[in-house]
């Protein structure tokens, strides 16, 4: 059998060793358009910042080791430029020929590649990058030697624009982000890429948010905001998004889908026989909701590049989707996620509710252990769970996995309280976040706690909810508090809850919602109409720091 890949690095390669460790005798050809088949393009920003040292360690493999060890054809500079799907050939453009290449199966790995939008003097600019390969690495790299730039404007704020940022900064260059959406990160939900944006600030970078370039003028040197605002830049890196890279299947007449990703079914088969894809290139099922999506992430595209190799050498493997699951670290933040946001559960009508709870990375007596802040997002009735956000200093992988599990493994948030982990103090707590967020969705979920969001609060004040806030007196004078709070400490309520009002509806708030939880089962017990503010001060602080009062 002949089988020829079109694409190296994390589905191609996959594919191509897998193949070899299953079929000996087989002749298998990858063909990589770039000098490089094999290379770390997740590692790229961090190379920029100075963390990764050398360039070699980015080269995964070369093709002579991979020829040495798995008996692979590899051809990099060869880019695959037609597909002639009934004769079963490909042709190869390489600097020197072009020639044709027949195959008995073909697996086309394309990948994606960066989105460029057509703004005006882009095509002029001399010193915009984009980020996405080894060549593209090493010219920003020579040009920051060269011309020791100072001011660097990074557009768009996803997972590797607030990377390349923070390695930006670690150069010493002057930063400023520019994101269309209306906040960083836009994966994640408003209030939990509030903190992203507050470590941002933190670490001197600028941002303009709701913004999007409208002009580049002076070769590159100045951009243009959509609301007039120059901004000026030695160095401009350009990260708004990828688009599946499909030129190569469309001349074979495959079938497209969703943001024109390649379509395919559970065994990777694309329209046209004996032609599969797998990676950033394909549409997947969305294994939630079982929608079309595209999700360009390097694990499951290693995943379906060893499953594609799995079902062209008769092994019974089904494509079952992805769920999306990344994280990305921002200074000494680390911001994760794993399956649907609240604001996809809005874009579909989804019925959902939300629990916001803060922990602790290990015990909180045991010295440094960082704040995690976790969203969980489930169904009111079914307790099925859509997703879960987190932010932190340290930990914050580990939560999302285990969400990210539970969820592949469709569990509950029932069965959250249940899940064991190990415990010492260096490592965790005896209640561990992911089993606090289970017993906080448990006890909505059977009535034993009303829940306010933050976007709620201020509609409800103006419904004449009461703000109850159970902080202590010191709390407040030191972090502040929310307009128009009462405030009774907690251990004082039982012998003053003829100071709160029977008559309204009444908002509990502390720091984090845990006294603020005890106060509301406290004012139940006692027969008043009463609600928690989720995520509490800490969290409604975060996203609107013009609410507070000193």
């Amino acid at each position: 059998m002949k089988i020829v890949i079109i694409g190296g690095v994390a589905g191609g390669m996959s594919a191509a060793t897998r193949l070899r460790r299953l079929n000996e005798n087989a002749e298998i050809i990858v063909l990589e358009k770039g000098p490089y088949v094999s290379f770390a393009n997740c590692g790229l920003p961090y190379y920029v910042a100075g963390e990764i040292k050398e360039r070699t360690d980015l080269l995964v493999q070369t093709p002579e080791a991979l020829q040495a060890r798995f008996s692979l054809d590899v051809r990099p500079n060869s880019e695959a430029v037609f597909i002639d799907a009934a004769k079963k050939e490909v042709i190869v453009q390489t600097r020197e020929e072009e020639y044709i290449l027949t195959y008995d199966k073909l697996i086309l790995s394309p990948g994606a590649k960066p989105f460029v939008p057509p703004t005006i003097g882009l095509a002029e600019a001399e010193n915009v990058f984009t980020l996405r390969s080894v060549p593209d690495v090493d010219a920003i790299s020579a040009f920051i030697e060269k011309e020791q730039p100072k001011k660097a404007i990074v557009i768009g704020a996803g997972f590797i624009g607030l990377e390349m940022a923070e390695s930006l900064v670690h150069r010493g260059l002057d930063v400023t982000i520019v994101e269309k959406a209306p906040h960083v990160l836009p994966p994640l939900d408003e209030e939990m890429a509030a903190y992203v944006s507050k470590e941002l600030t933190a670490n001197s970078v600028k941002l303009y948010t709701g913004l999007a370039a409208d002009s580049f003028e002076e070769k590159g040197k100045v951009i243009v905001l959509e609301n007039g605002k120059r901004l000026e830049s030695d160095l401009t890196l350009l990260s708004v998004g990828v688009n599946p890279e499909t030129s190569l299947a469309q001349t074979a007449s495959i079938k497209t889908g969703v943001r024109g990703g390649i379509l395919v079914n559970e065994q990777y088969e694309t329209s046209q026989k004996d032609i599969y894809a797998v990676g950033d290139a394909i549409v997947v099922k969305q294994q939630i909701n079982g929608k079309d999506t595209m999700i360009a992430l390097a694990s499951p595209a290693n995943r379906q590049g060893r499953q594609v190799a799995d079902v062209i050498s008769g092994l019974n493997r089904k494509n079952k989707g992805s769920i999306g699951t990344a994280i990305v670290r921002v200074f000494n933040l680390a911001a994760a996620s794993t399956g649907l946001s609240e604001k996809q559960l809005q874009q579909a009508n989804e019925t959902y509710q939300v629990v916001h709870i803060q922990g602790k990375s290990h015990a909180g007596y045991y010295p440094n252990a960082k704040t995690i802040v976790l969203k969980l997002l489930f169904h009111p009735t079914t307790g099925k769970i859509y997703g879960a956000q987190a932010v932190g200093g340290d930990g914050v992988d580990k939560r999302i996995d285990i969400i990210a599990t539970a969820i592949k493994a469709e569990m509950t948030v029932e069965d959250l309280p249940e899940l064991e982990f190990t415990y010492a103090p260096p490592f965790g707590s005896a209640k561990d976040p992911v089993n606090m967020a289970g017993y906080a969705a448990l006890n909505l979920m059977e009535g034993l706690s009303d829940s306010v969001q933050w976007y709620e609060l201020e509609d409800k004040q103006k419904e004449d909810h009461v703000l109850l806030d159970v902080r202590n007196a010191d709390e407040l004078t030191s972090n502040g508090h929310l307009k128009g709070a009462v405030n009774i400490p907690l251990d004082s309520l039982r012998e003053r809850l003829s100071e709160v009002p029977k008559d309204q509806p009444i908002i509990v708030s502390c720091h984090s919602g845990l006294r603020s939880y005890i106060a509301e089962r406290i004012l139940k017990e006692n027969e008043y109409e009463v609600k928690n503010l989720d995520g509490a001060f800490a969290l409604y602080s975060t996203v609107r720091p013009e609410k507070v009062e000193k």
